[in-house]
């Protein structure tokens, strides 16, 4: 049996973190950060395939969690920002910090099982990619 995608999900939000466990939780190994410092920590304790991160948070936003671990040279998951705060310059900077999307809220159910679908899938894809590479280059291909 395959492994369930584990996905850390950090929002200053209680309501919003309950909302996603019950849209997320049956099909994937979910994690909770309540605030930017929780989500660092959680993320140099382990890994995770996906970071569904907020902006707007406590102690550390969204954007300031991203820098920490580039600067702390931690590999990111990809991340999916997940804001109320919407603007073109908010998606700027986070696609320019490395985010793989950008999700406005609220949304709808499907919205979100989509782009996390298709976060997982394509970084799937770049994973089996860099080991048929890998193979390639090495001569057992």
């Amino acid at each position: 049996m395959a492994r369930k995608a584990r996905i850390l999900i950090a929002d200053d939000e209680e309501g919003i973190r309950e909302s996603l466990n019950l849209i997320l939780g049956e099909a994937y190994d979910v994690a909770f950060a309540e605030d930017g410092q929780a989500a660092c920590a959680a993320l140099t304790r382990q890994p995770f395939d996906l970071v569904l991160l907020d902006i707007k948070m406590p102690k550390l936003d969204g954007f300031s969690v991203m820098k920490r671990l580039k600067e702390l040279h931690i590999a990111l998951p990809p991340i999916l920002i997940l804001t109320a705060y919407q603007s073109v310059e908010l998606a700027k900077e986070a696609v320019k910090l490395g985010a793989a999307a950008y999700l406005p809220k609220p949304f709808e159910r499907g919205e979100l099982l989509q782009a996390v679908r298709e976060t997982l899938r394509e970084m799937s894809g770049l994973k089996r990619q860099g080991r048929s590479e890998q193979r390639s280059t090495s001569g057992k291909g």
